[in-house]
């Protein structure tokens, strides 16, 4: 009978750092929303603090519906070889438009679009540049 070995996996991080890039990530949804309205005219945030709370329920809305929407347009996504991906983050904008109220405001559709795929792609390099380096160290 052969013996088995029992491999203990180490995680080398800890809950606390999984917490820290929780936070740094929603801070910088935030600075980037913020950046967003400072660019665009068709988007508006009243303060800082809506930023972040707009940040929250983003994120939650990427989690819990964003994997149902992708779900359901993959066949317009497969057609458009990608193209109408940024339809379903002008969904989850305009959710939160509508749970925020008027705290968190985007008008027009072809300006929401633009403004998905800026999103997109800044919170994607900041993303990378700074909350991948948290507990890394």
């Amino acid at each position: 009978m052969a013996k088995t070995k029992l491999y203990k996996v180490e995680n080398k991080y800890n809950g606390k750092v999984d917490l820290i890039q929780f936070v740094v990530s929603l801070i910088i949804y935030a600075v980037v929303l913020c950046l967003a309205q400072s660019i665009f005219k068709n988007f508006y945030i009243k303060n800082f603090y809506c930023a972040i709370l707009a940040s929250l329920i983003l994120s939650l809305l990427n989690y819990t519906v964003k994997p149902l929407l992708i779900y359901w347009t993959l066949p317009l996504n497969i057609l458009t070889y990608g193209i109408a991906y940024p339809i379903v983050n002008m969904i989850i904008l305009k959710i939160c438009d509508i749970l925020m109220g008027s705290t968190f405001n985007i008008s027009g559709f072809f300006s929401m679009f633009i403004i998905a795929i800026f999103i997109s792609i800044m919170r994607i390099i900041l993303d990378t540049l700074i909350t991948n380096k948290i507990g890394r160290g």
